[in-house]
C-alpha cells in the first residue's frame, strides 16, 4: 500500500511539474527540436533543472541500502549498448518529434488535452502491444 501511495503521488507531482513547466505542451516541444527554425530552448533548460536534483538524489541512493518505499532498489543491470536499444531510441526519438509528446507528457495531457492526447497514448499503447507480441 505505501508503494502504491508513493508511486501516485510520485506521478501527481511529475504531472504537475510538466504541466506547469508547459513541457505537456507539444508545440514547446516540437519548437526545442526545430533547430534552425524558431528554436525554443525552454526544454533546454528544463533538462538542465532536473539534473541537479537527480545528482543529488544518486549521491543519496549510493549510501542508502534500501530505499524508502520498496525492499530494494531496481537499478539497470548492464550498459551494453545494443541494435535493440538504440532502434528503440530511435523510434522512441521519432515519435516525440512527430507527436510532441512522449509517455509522461502525454499521460499529463489526458487531464488537459483528453481527445488530442488519447490518440497518441493509444498508439503507445498499441505499440508496447505490438513490442510484446514481436519480442517473443
Amino acid at each position: 500500500m505505501k508503494t502504491a501511495v508513493t508511486a501516485l503521488l510520485s506521478g501527481l507531482l511529475f504531472g504537475a511539474g510538466l504541466a506547469y513547466s508547459g513541457m505537456a505542451d507539444p508545440a514547446r516541444v516540437q519548437g526545442f527540436l526545430d533547430l534552425f527554425g524558431a528554436w525554443d530552448p525552454t526544454l533546454a533548460f528544463v533538462m538542465a533543472g532536473a539534473m541537479a536534483p537527480m545528482a543529488i538524489a544518486w549521491l543519496f541512493q549510493k549510501r542508502m541500502t534500501s530505499p524508502i518505499a520498496c525492499e530494494a532498489f531496481d537499478l539497470p543491470g548492464t550498459s551494453l549498448l545494443d541494435r535493440k536499444l538504440v532502434g528503440g531510441a530511435v523510434l522512441f526519438g521519432m515519435g516525440w518529434g512527430i507527436g510532441g509528446l512522449c509517455p509522461g507528457p502525454a499521460m499529463a495531457d489526458l487531464a488537459i488535452e483528453p481527445v488530442k492526447a488519447a490518440i497518441f497514448v493509444l498508439a503507445m499503447l498499441a505499440g508496447m502491444v505490438l513490442h510484446r507480441f514481436a519480442s517473443r
